[in-house]
């Protein structure tokens, strides 16, 4: 079942790569993304509102490229988003002052189940409901996704491999989908991700080493 909905002049063409358009979404889209990143690797809570803008946009972007489940995605990154801001100003012993931490055996089997779990459910849905083209790609970006924010949202030193990995894939499948700016935008997050994974370590190393993981919440 095609999905055609009128998503307006975001969707307009603002400059062509080659013979294939770039919309103002792509190209906003970019820069946002960007500049959300620069500040996670920097630790700063001005991330938070700038990829709520972030993943309106993508949303837009994927949902007009046939990638659905990613589009679906950028909705529950709004509530992830707002949720990861809340943590960071409130989660700490103090305001902003969330330290970084590696990730639990505990964090680590519940994230990587629900990872599965989640694109088994994903996939299945893009077959039977949609006409997606890449329903397993497209699932396992979603999932990997959700688990780096929720990582990075805990400032766990382990969501950045995690983006990393998604990243990964990301970058060839909208590269394929026709999505250049965005495939190009996709490198440079995983050049941020290698800053912030170093940044982040540096970090908790100077802050006294938790080397071992905290223990679970229980």
């Amino acid at each position: 079942m095609a999905v055609n909905i009128p998503l307006g002049p975001l969707l307009d063409p603002a400059f062509h790569l080659g013979t294939v358009p770039t919309t103002w979404a792509e190209l906003l889209g970019f820069a946002t993304g960007a500049v959300n990143v620069w500040l996670v690797v920097r630790q700063n809570i001005l991330n938070w509102p700038i990829g709520i803008a972030n993943v309106i946009l993508l949303g837009l972007v994927f949902l007009d490229g046939g990638l659905y489940a990613d589009a679906g995605l950028q909705i529950v990154y709004i509530g992830l988003q707002a949720y990861g801001w809340w943590v960071w100003l409130y989660g700490g012993e103090g305001r902003d002052d969330l330290p970084v931490r590696r990730t639990a055996r505990g964090e680590w089997a519940v994230l990587l189940a629900a990872g599965a779990a989640g694109t088994a459910a994903i996939t299945w849905l893009l077959t039977a409901f949609t006409d997606s083209t890449v329903p397993f790609w497209d699932a396992l970006t979603t999932s990997l996704s959700l688990m780096a924010i929720y990582g990075q949202s805990r400032k766990l030193l382990e969501s950045w491999w995690i983006w990393i990995a998604a990243d990964l894939v990301y970058i060839p499948l909208y590269f394929y989908k026709d999505l250049k700016l965005t495939s190009a935008l996709y490198v440079i997050f995983l050049s941020l991700c290698v800053l912030g994974l170093t940044t982040w370590y540096r970090d908790l190393r100077d802050a006294g080493g938790r080397a071992e993981p905290a223990p679970a919440a229980a």
